[in-house]
């Protein structure tokens, strides 16, 4: 009888491909065998920030045969603080586009699809079919739910990484073999209660590390070699060099992959995760005035029409004062979310006041409150300050 090659149904190495990887050939966990599996691999990494950027790199330098990178968004001076995916001449270009020229340069022999688009309940099933793993390196809860349920429906393995400030997580969500994210955490926070990693701020450095680690447990995964983390979250904090792990169990009551799931598809999660409310153009849309005060947000463009108008508006910034120096509008007065409270008596409740923050949530949050108070006519910045630097004013530091 004769027993089949495990080598035949892989693609062949070339001889730049033998030299390149040689260190890899000699480890025997890889191997020829190995690196002929990393070639055949398919793997989608699910943004290109401060995550994405290091699993990219290294995926593509390992010789991982096929990176799609998912991303929407356009480079920011911002982002090279931790994204190293990216340089100077990159501010302004599709994060996709300028990801795919770099990762050529690191390995021409790695194919990359370019996903420059959202990903959304519509194409999330469609996108995660083609590839054997994905990467999650997304940045907020409505994508990190999104990538888990698909995987789940799919039986992919989701590998996923999450840093802020100084901590990062780490775990290997597949529910063919283990629990899934849904498991950990059945349900995304109510809007506004944990800030964003872009309001919170985070360590340049840690992102790399995570990011890293997450490129770690794909070839893992795709050599079929050690342990996975599948079953364990690992903690990792940057201040005290620590790791700490804790032990995961497949949840009888998670509504995607128990016995018994109540969701069998996917769900728009960016409405679950969004307030519960209409943006001014949303409102607008659905034949509200521009003087209704009972919407909670106000967008960018409308605003600068007051502004121009001369209207007496009281802009207040509910950010931290290190943001308040980086950028904050014209006139506008400091009181962090955190001092609201105890400062309400410095604004004056008869004016119209329009709150805002970075990105949008905080204000939304200091908005309902301020209503509490008597507050009759105040207003959220949709987009915070990040949309007024987008559409109104690009001199505006993003950050």
């Amino acid at each position: 009888m004769t027993v089949a090659d495990p080598l035949a149904a892989l693609p062949e190495l070339s001889r730049e491909e033998f030299a390149r990887y040689g260190r890899h050939l000699v480890v025997p966990e890889v191997g020829e065998e190995g690196q002929r599996r990393l070639k055949a691999a398919s793997v989608l990494v699910v943004g290109a920030g401060g995550l994405g950027s290091p699993l990219a790199l290294y995926l593509a330098a390992a010789g991982v045969g096929r990176l799609g990178i998912v991303d929407f968004d356009r480079v920011d001076r911002s982002n090279l603080q931790r994204q190293l995916l990216f340089g100077e001449g990159d501010v302004g270009r599709g994060k996709v586009e300028a990801a795919a020229a770099r990762l050529r340069e690191v390995n021409p022999h790695v194919r990359v699809d370019r996903h420059a688009t959202r990903l959304t309940a519509a194409n999330a099933l469609e996108l995660l079919r083609e590839y054997d793993v994905v990467a999650d390196g997304s940045d907020n809860f409505a994508t990190r739910y999104l990538v888990n349920d698909a995987c789940v429906l799919l039986g992919k393995p989701d590998v996923w990484g999450a840093v802020q400030r100084f901590e990062g997580q780490l775990a290997v969500f597949d529910a063919t073999r283990g629990p899934c994210y849904r498991c950990l955490f059945p349900e995304p926070p109510p809007p506004g209660t944990v800030p964003s990693c872009a309001e919170a701020g985070v360590l340049g450095v840690l992102p790399g590390i995570v990011g890293l680690l997450q490129a770690n447990e794909v070839l893992k995964l795709v050599l079929g070699i050690g342990e996975p983390l599948i079953g364990r979250f690992l903690v990792f904090d940057a201040l005290r060099m620590r790791f700490r792990e804790l032990a995961l169990r497949k949840s009888a009551h998670c509504p995607l992959c128990s016995a018994e799931p109540t969701q069998r598809g996917l769900v728009e999660y960016a409405e679950l995760c969004a307030e519960d409310t209409m943006t001014s153009r949303e409102s607008a849309a659905a034949g509200v005035g521009g003087e209704d005060w009972e919407r909670l947000q106000v967008d960018a463009r409308e605003l600068a029409a007051w502004l121009r108008d001369g209207r007496d508006l009281q802009l207040v910034d509910v950010r931290t004062p290190m943001e308040h120096r980086i950028a904050s509008l014209d006139g506008a007065t400091l009181i962090p979310i955190q001092e609201l409270q105890r400062r309400v008596g410095e604004l004056d409740p008869s004016r119209p006041t329009i709150a805002f923050c970075h990105y949008g949530p905080r204000s939304d949050s200091a908005t309902m409150w301020l209503r509490g108070q008597g507050f009759a006519r105040v207003l959220s910045l949709a987009g915070g300050l990040d949309a007024w630097s987008r559409e109104i004013d690009p001199s505006l530091p993003r950050y």
